[in-house]
This record gives structure tokens, C-alpha cells and sequence, in this order.
């Protein structure tokens, strides 16, 4: 099993953006420097309460520090970008980081996003579908023409590639059954998101690999699963450190919706005990270990990738926590 460690690039209103994008890049150093695989941050406009430092020009500062790590966006909301532009962009994040990016791809389920870019949420799912076959058409074929009925590219040579062939890898980011349907369809990784607890993951790995059956495609080699986690010398005091900035996260998470876009009748408006039960990673090194044992064993899950800060967390907590990782469970993980 491998660890990635997930930046965080949403801080409080307050705080200097220059100076976090500099805190984020001594993290990446830490985190190079403790043994991770893979670095990865995400995507949302229109953020309140916090502002949030853009994908693509955030993670092309930290690829400067990553080493040998993968440099992942996780996610890009797809459809609301032109493919033309998305494709062309993460060919050159490809470069710069040599062949180590990572697309990570979804719909998204913020209202406001996607009236602000003019999108109709009754688009989301076409505009994903015809914008994945076009951004792949760019990135493998000599000549490209494209009539679609949202996007039109004319009769052109393409010159524009990313390094890895044909292209970067892709995972698929979804919540509800019918968007993991769509990721076993195209035969990619499923990226477990952090908000779903375990038993709700396990079931929903069952229908993913039906589905990959069903479709003729095998089982990815890659099986990547992101949750929030925090690691301290014992299990009360991960759960007393974290429980200021995980909480008040998840009530930004409430607020937009995003317990609505999980299947049954989740809510993150509950006790934080409850709310962490099955769904965050918080304990010692050996808890961390026993659950990604769990989580190896019973999902079949070998990249892990944790978000160990949240909106006002200072930056000594986040470095203690890689340093420890790095020392008693990255090494204990890797035969998983």
C-alpha cells in the first residue's frame, strides 16, 4: 500500500494566502522527505466561508518540491471547463512534473459553481462524457476534428501531448451507484471519496466490480481511496486535537450539500463523535495501520490518500503528523 498525502488549499478568510501556499510547500518537502507516493489537492470556485488557492497553478508550485511523488488533482469538476483548455493544461502539468500527474476527474454537486460558469446541472453528466472523449482524442490522435453537441473543435493538427502514453492516468471520483456505474464503464480506478463510511464503501465496491464484469474491464491496478485523518501519540488525543478544524469543515460540507450527494440519508450535522465513526482515520500509528489493513483486506483499497489538515490548522500540527507517519506507519504499510 502507498500514502498520499492530500494539501489543503482552503484557509480561513484572515489568513495570508501567500504565506499557506509557503506553508504548503514545506509540507510537500516533509512529506517528499517522510516517503509518500503522491501529492494531491482539489477543486471548488466560490468557496466561503474560505478562500481556496486554484488547482492547476497551486500544484504546479508544489511539483517544484514533490521529487519522486505523483502530483494528483483531485478532483478537476469537468464540466466546467472547456475539454480544449483542461486537455492542453494537464499536458503541460505532465511535463512539468515528468510523467507523474494524475487526472483525477468529477461532476461536482455545488449549485452555485455551476451557475456562475453557466453550466445547467442537467448538463453535468453529457458535458462529462463528451468532454472525456474529446480531451482523450487530443492527447492520442495526429489530427483531430469534433462536433459535439456541447463542444466543436475544427479540423486541426495536434502537437500538444502529455508525457505519459497515451495518457495520464485517469480516476474517476463519484458518490452515488450510478457514477461508479460510469467509472467501471470506462474501466477506470474509482476514487473513494472521504465522506462515506465504511460499510457504505463496501457495498458500493461490490456494485463497482460487478459493474467492471459487466463491462469486460479488469480490475484497475490502481485502487485509490481518500479520507480525512489524524495521527497523535494516542486515539484521544487525535480525536481532541482534529475535532476544532474537521468539524467545523464538515459544517461547510453540510452547508453546500455535499451529505446530499451520498446515497441513503446521510447527514453531517451529528456529533463529531458520530460523525467520525467508520469515516475518519484518528488514533496512534498503530491505529492508522490497523485501519489500512481493514481497508486493504476488506476493499481491496492500495493507495491511500489523507488530508491531515483543515482550515485553520496551524502548520506545526501537520508537520508533526508527517514526521510521524514517516517514521511508524509508512514503512509498516508498504507489504500491505
Amino acid at each position: 500500500m502507498k500514502l498520499g498525502f492530500f494539501v489543503t488549499n482552503q484557509y480561513l478568510p484572515g489568513e495570508s494566502m501567500p504565506q499557506k501556499i509557503q506553508d504548503s510547500a514545506e509540507q510537500v518537502r516533509a512529506a517528499r522527505d517522510a516517503g509518500f507516493s503522491l501529492i494531491a489537492t482539489g477543486q471548488h470556485y466560490l468557496a466561503a466561508p474560505y478562500q481556496m488557492s486554484t488547482v492547476f497553478p497551486l500544484l504546479s508550485r508544489l511539483a517544484a518540491e514533490a521529487g519522486d511523488m505523483q502530483v494528483a488533482a483531485t478532483v478537476i469538476l469537468v464540466p466546467l471547463h472547456n475539454p480544449v483548455e483542461l486537455a492542453e493544461s494537464i499536458a503541460t502539468l505532465d511535463c512539468i512534473t515528468n510523467g507523474k500527474f494524475v487526472f483525477g476527474v468529477g461532476l461536482g454537486y455545488r449549485d452555485e459553481e455551476y451557475t456562475a460558469f453557466g453550466v445547467q446541472r442537467g448538463e453535468r453528466v453529457g458535458r462529462m462524457n463528451e468532454a472525456m472523449d474529446l480531451i482523450k482524442k487530443l492527447w492520442s490522435e495526429d489530427e483531430v476534428e469534433f462536433n459535439g453537441k456541447y463542444y466543436t473543435v475544427p479540423k486541426t493538427k495536434i502537437s500538444t501531448r502529455p508525457v505519459q502514453n497515451p495518457h495520464p492516468p485517469i480516476w474517476v471520483a463519484a458518490n452515488n451507484d450510478v457514477a461508479i456505474r460510469r467509472a467501471a464503464r470506462w474501466g477506470y480506478p474509482w476514487l473513494i471519496n472521504p465522506h462515506a463510511t465504511v460499510p457504505m464503501v463496501a457495498d458500493q465496491w461490490v456494485r463497482y466490480k460487478a459493474a467492471l464484469e459487466e463491462f469486460g474491464n479488469p480490475v484497475p491496478d490502481e485502487l485509490p481511496m481518500m479520507r480525512e485523518m489524524y495521527v497523535a501519540r494516542d486515539r484521544e488525543t487525535a480525536f481532541i486535537e482534529s475535532q476544532p478544524f474537521l468539524e467545523g469543515k464538515y459544517k461547510a460540507y453540510a452547508d453546500w450539500g455535499q451529505d446530499k450527494a451520498l446515497p441513503g440519508e446521510e447527514s453531517f450535522s451529528v456529533p463529531y463523535q458520530d460523525l467520525a465513526k467508520d469515516r475518519f482515520l484518528l488514533g496512534s500509528p498503530d491505529d492508522i495501520v490497523t485501519e489500512f489493513r481493514r481497508y486493504a483486506d476488506e476493499l481491496g483499497v492500495n493507495h491511500m490518500i489523507c488530508r491531515m489538515q483543515w482550515p485553520g490548522m496551524p502548520q506545526e500540527q501537520v508537520l508533526k503528523q508527517i514526521e510521524l507517519l514517516g517514521r511508524e506507519v509508512i514503512p509498516r504499510i508498504k507489504d500491505f
